[in-house]
């Protein structure tokens, strides 16, 4: 069994109350990161952990962290990207719900290491529960003395809020969550400047996920090299995976990086093979917005070695022959799936989230919609599969935000790994059974 860092106590009873939480030690990190350190040296720690951020990108998080400006007499402020959008995603939900004074203590010591006297958690509308939960644990923190004035008399005073947000995937871009924060409609920013300079209130912000946040706890506890001894190369710690569809198991998985993906889909540990005695087709390796692999693909890469859950493995042969951790919304698909289908339900999901401030996406993503549409609904052509391709590329690489990327990727794996399937929607029209399946889905959409 892998070690686990974030989910060590999370089968715990009680464990979301503060007194449990810190009977298990809860807050020892807080603790000794104001009694003990400076903010510097927890900035430290966290780059010698090689701590990569959590919510899709993999940036360096003690990198971003030194990159946020320090004006004389200017606040900073800390946010935590709650807003987990991407379709497949759901461990940043069963973290707050299970063990919420973990994001929260690993808020307070992620301000103090970066001077900022106020925080926020964004969190998505649909999560309004997750919200009350976070809520309550504040008060608990409050009324402990672990929030406000002189925290454990250390001399640093930090309040930190809830924020609910509205349910649009944009917000999850941290330009177009600040905008939302201030009150604004949820559309990205032209960067730069970057949140590192101004962001919320036009003041240094440093946003982070709640994964990555959460992360700061242990590195502070053990230290920043005893967290990278963990993982492979550049893929240090452990990793959150959402695991989902066509699988014995699905949940929420804490992985040491570094797990070949076989074993994670097969081993009792994890997935526990795929249901019903099934072949393995596809798999979605971090969420929605990532390309689409084969199974062979996925299982090996291009060189024919084993591909393992870390950043640079799945991303080994590029677009061409690889993919992305991303978030970690790890779906599997087994061989009756349909990719078109599927694909198409990614599409309209984008189309419909498309903020519209970059015409590139705002008409792409309706395009690419129309023409699955028409290919499911029997009257496709084959120059539809080379227009939906063209599309694709023309959305790639041109919006403000990364959604226009998010939108086009899956796309192009699909036709890339899998042209054979919409050449014989094209050919063969629809059956009875994709009719039934197809209006099925066209009515919940549309209820």
């Amino acid at each position: 069994m892998g070690r686990k860092l974030l989910l060590e106590n999370d089968h715990i009873e009680g464990i979301r109350k503060l007194d449990v939480y810190r009977k298990h030690g809860g807050y020892s990190s807080l603790e000794k990161a104001l009694k003990t350190m400076t903010p510097e040296q927890v900035v430290e720690e966290v780059k010698a952990s090689g701590l990569r951020g959590r919510g899709g990108a993999g940036f360096p998080t003690g990198m971003k962290w030194s990159f946020i400006a320090k004006p004389a007499g200017v606040p900073r402020y800390v946010v935590c990207n709650a807003d987990e959008s991407e379709p497949g995603t759901f461990k940043d939900r069963y973290l707050m719900e299970r063990i919420p004074h973990l994001l929260i203590e690993g808020m307070i010591a992620s301000s103090f290491a970066l001077g900022a006297r106020t925080s926020f958690i964004y969190i998505r509308g649909e999560y309004f529960y997750v919200a009350r939960i976070l809520e309550q644990a504040i008060a608990e923190a409050y009324e402990a003395g672990l929030l406000g004035k002189n925290i454990m008399n250390s001399g640093f005073d930090h309040d930190c809020y809830v924020q609910v947000g509205a349910g649009a995937y944009i917000c999850g871009e941290e330009t177009a969550l600040i905008e939302s924060l201030e009150g604004k409609r949820g559309n990205p920013r032209i960067k730069p400047p970057f949140p590192a300079v101004a962001g919320l209130y036009g003041c240094p912000t440093v946003v982070n996920n709640v994964e990555t946040i959460a992360a700061v706890v242990p590195i502070i506890k053990d230290g920043g090299a005893a967290y990278a001894s963990i993982g492979v190369g550049k893929s240090t710690g452990t990793k959150l995976i959402s695991a989902s569809g066509h699988i014995n198991k699905p949940g929420v998985y804490e992985i040491e990086l570094g797990v070949p993906v076989e074993e994670f889909i097969y081993s009792e540990q994890y997935c526990g093979g795929i249901r019903n005695g099934k072949k393995l087709k596809a798999v979605v390796a971090g969420g929605s917005s990532v390309p689409i692999l084969p199974a062979d693909l996925i299982l090996k890469t291009a060189a024919g070695e084993s591909r393992l859950m870390t950043y640079e493995s799945l991303a080994d042969g590029g677009f061409a022959s690889g993919t992305m951790l991303g978030s970690g919304g790890f779906i599997v698909m087994d061989e009756d799936t349909s990719i078109v289908k599927n694909l198409w339900n990614f599409t309209r999901f984008y189309h419909h989230e498309s903020c519209g401030q970059c015409s590139p996406c705002r008409e792409g993503t309706g395009w690419m919609e129309k023409i699955l549409h028409k290919i499911l609904d029997g009257n496709g052509t084959l120059a539809d599969v080379d227009l939906l391709w063209d599309i694709q590329s023309k959305i790639e690489g041109k919006t403000i935000c990364p959604l226009g990327d998010a939108a086009s990727w899956p796309v192009a794996s699909a036709i890339r790994h899998f042209r054979s399937e919409f050449e014989e929607y094209v050919r063969n029209g629809k059956s009875i059974k994709d009719v039934k399946h197809y209006f099925r889905l066209h009515q919940v959409a549309e209820a």
